[in-house]
């Protein structure tokens, strides 16, 4: 069986397509295609409030180029998905149906809560009985939710991610607003919580690090802030020539590790799990679930 996922992002759009089969079984999880297009959306949504022609040109476009690639792959079931810029913008469901009719693909324009229950699903695998923070970090919002004995205690949605934080585009109050939530729920844990990191901004940093190496893929607070400082300390032109980061990664990746390194610092977090999942990968967990009576 093969099964397809598509994150539609403020920041960037990714396809993932996976076979699915047993085999003495076990169920065996192949990749076989993976596309990330850095059309940012969250510019204009952020900005204007809508989507401009342009990137809906192109938004159109892309997803046309999608429906190619599942059509090639033969593609058995499929899930779109549209998170922060597509959920905010005044045009986001008349695009979302537009492109449907064009090429018969179905977006889900999802709220902070599903985006949220989607990225658990692929992070339940790393955790155990002790309790967990997970921050996803995405380009117009921020989900976290707190685990304890892999059962999800309290989850909520932030008005702030990457492309927000880089543009100044937020409202002041979010801040304390996490701060308050963070307050409210992991303060009274028992035990010092440890931070799970999704989205693909930690995990650069991960990489960056030298970090990579850690089978445990995981990092102190000391490393994030170590990196954070080194990459910082570059021009924009440096961490595309010098680190080899792409041009919408390299301009995201310091307002994204602001964000994870408040959480870490208000939640007194010391480490950060970096297990490199995240909603195109929880989607086709769902899937799976969905057609495990067929496998």
């Amino acid at each position: 069986m093969r099964l397809a996922s598509v994150d539609i992002g403020s920041n960037a759009i990714r396809l993932q397509i996976n076979s699915v089969s047993k085999f003495h079984g076990q169920l065996l999880v192949k990749k076989m295609e993976y596309i990330r297009f850095p059309l940012r959306l969250g510019n204009d949504v952020f900005s204007i409030g809508r989507i401009g022609d342009e990137s809906a040109r192109k938004f159109a476009r892309l997803l046309e180029a999608f429906a190619a690639f599942m059509d090639l792959y033969d593609v058995d079931d499929y899930m779109i998905c549209g998170t922060s810029a597509l959920r905010e913008a005044a045009n986001g469901a008349e695009l979302a149906t537009q492109v449907e009719q064009k090429t018969g693909l179905k977006i889900h324009i999802i709220d902070g809560n599903q985006e949220a229950d989607l990225i658990n699903q692929a992070i339940y695998k790393f955790l155990d009985e002790k309790p967990y923070l997970h921050v996803d970090v995405g380009g117009g919002s921020t989900e976290i939710t707190l685990y304890q004995n892999r059962e999800k205690l309290a989850s909520a949605s932030f008005k702030i991610g990457s492309v927000r934080n880089m543009n100044n585009i937020h409202k002041p109050t979010v801040w304390l607003q996490m701060e308050d939530w963070l307050k409210a729920h992991v303060h009274t844990m028992p035990q010092p919580v440890t931070a799970v990191g999704t989205g693909g901004n930690i995990n650069k940093l991960f990489e960056l690090s030298g970090s990579k190496t850690k089978k445990s893929r995981t990092m102190t607070f000391s490393e994030l802030v170590s990196i954070q400082q080194e990459v910082s300390s570059l021009s924009l032109q440096e961490r595309i020539n010098t680190l080899m980061l792409n041009p919408d990664r390299a301009d995201v990746i310091v307002p994204a590790s602001e964000i994870y390194l408040h959480v870490m610092r208000m939640a007194h977090a010391r480490k950060i799990l970096v297990p490199d999942v995240g909603l195109k990968d929880g989607i086709i967990d769902l899937l799976i679930t969905k057609h495990k009576h067929l496998l």
